[in-house]
């Protein structure tokens, strides 16, 4: 219930496009810009090339924009989590810290399918890296995910210490943790750094998971 009326809410977001160009993906607008695209058919047997463009720079201000082209014209705008109306479903975009979380054609049959990279895109060229060399796609997507374990087991070890040492009451039952991992100010740095690429890598891919991308947002 709670799943659908959010549904409904953002497709009462989106707002008529203005008709502008897509503008082409640029290489500086790797860490600033996602754009993914979609190609249907119409009635007629005839091409509809749908693309999703999302300008990660909003963020700052509280909010992303997602804007809809088609056939290389501004269609549609939303705040996301977004969902737009296209032919035969709906494409649903969400975001995270660190990139896109989310970018889907969902069929009003409730097939999903995620779209398609721009190939200059970040995402692109991971793909094309997973396409190239998958098992090396694979271990870089192991090495992110221990990472962002790592990361999460010294976030919580650190937290018991803080909780156990700054209230009373907690230490009088459970007395006082003492993390047996002691990092300096750099280390944490490092860690810190160190756990934001690897999610940044897995949001390269469109995979999120609320505990550990979550974890280091």
């Amino acid at each position: 219930m709670l799943k659908e009326w959010r549904h409904r809410r953002a497709v009462q977001r989106v707002k008529p496009g203005d008709g502008r160009l897509l503008k082409r993906f640029r290489w500086w607008q790797m860490l600033t810009r996602a754009l993914f695209h979609l190609r249907l058919t119409d009635d007629a047997g005839r091409p509809m090339v749908y693309a999703v463009d999302v300008r990660h720079q909003n963020q700052s201000e509280g909010y992303v924009k997602a804007h809809l082209y088609l056939d290389g014209r501004h269609h549609a705008e939303s705040k996301v989590p977004a969902v737009f109306p296209v032919r035969g479903g709906t494409v649903e975009v969400r975001t995270s810290a660190f990139g896109l979380k989310r970018c889907h054609y969902v069929t009003a049959e409730g097939a999903e399918h995620q779209l398609v990279p721009d190939p200059a895109s970040a995402e692109g060229r991971r793909a094309r890296l997973d396409r190239a060399h998958p098992a090396l796609s694979r271990w870089i997507g192991f090495l992110s995910s221990i990472v962002l374990v790592i990361g999460l087991v010294l976030l919580i070890l650190q937290l018991a210490e803080q909780v156990t040492r700054a209230l009373e009451g907690v230490a009088q039952y459970v007395g006082t943790f003492t993390s047996p991992i002691d990092l300096s100010a750099w280390g944490n740095v490092v860690v810190g750094l160190v756990t934001v690429a690897a999610s940044t890598e897995r949001a390269l891919r469109l995979r999120y998971n609320w505990l550990l991308d979550g974890g280091v947002g």
